[in-house]
């Protein structure tokens, strides 16, 4: 049987060298990242089968690194933070964290949940890319490009084209990409959404217009094609 690739994301060298002796020890692969940033970037070139993740990294948050994962990233993601509110808790979960432990933990506990959050891991693994016309979205590197040129998109504007790219074919209602991208008070603002959707056109279509990318389905939301 082969092992199970697990990937640490925390920028604390000691908790690193303490998670890799133990997850060794109960004969697993472990590959390591100090930052958001590489954390991404090693989660897409080697597909672990967990991700155990911390919420405070140097680059960038870990509820941004958890939701950039779950665009493409269906396996395991237990969060391991010192973060012990209940807020914090919900949050993470509602964002597609598969589990949370409060550190310090228990090597014990953490073996038990992470044997546990395997079992509903995915047997497919999704794409960390997609290609559409002369659009090409990588997940990974949170990089857009139109033909051979890198599209400068703001942070908003990637998490909204990559949330309907990956659900292409799906119609999101107003109501969900609302909610998804800016938070629950939001989900009446579809004005708000309309100016985004927009100004995104503008970048990735040919012709704003007339879109082919970005669809509007009528009273209901878009839809990415």
């Amino acid at each position: 049987m082969n092992k199970a690739t697990v990937l640490i994301v925390d920028d604390e060298p000691q908790i690193r060298k303490l998670l890799e002796l133990s997850l060794t020890s109960h004969d697993m692969h472990v590959i390591q990242a100090e930052d958001g940033k590489s954390g991404l970037s090693m989660a897409a070139n080697h597909q672990p089968d967990v991700v155990l993740l911390d919420l405070g990294l140097p680059d960038m948050s870990g509820h941004e690194v958890l939701k950039a994962l779950r665009l493409w990233y269906e396996n395991a993601i237990i969060i391991l933070s010192v973060q012990d509110g209940e807020d914090d808790i919900v949050k993470a979960l509602d964002e597609g964290a598969s589990d949370y432990l409060t550190k310090p933990f228990r090597n014990a506990e953490l073996m038990a949940r992470i044997r546990s959050a395997m079992k509903n891991n995915p047997s497919a693994v999704k794409s960390t890319f997609i290609s559409s016309g002369n659009l090409f979205i990588d997940f990974a590197a949170r990089t857009v490009r139109k033909g051979d040129q890198l599209l400068k998109l703001t942070s908003t504007e990637y998490q909204l084209l990559a949330l309907l790219a990956s659900n292409a074919g799906r119609v999101l209602t107003h109501q969900h990409i609302l909610k998804t991208i800016w938070g629950l008070s939001y989900q009446k603002e579809t004005q708000y959404l309309r100016v985004f959707i927009g100004t995104l056109r503008k970048k990735i279509e040919d012709d704003a217009n007339q879109p082919k990318h970005l669809v509007t389905e009528s009273r209901v939301g878009y839809r990415f094609q």
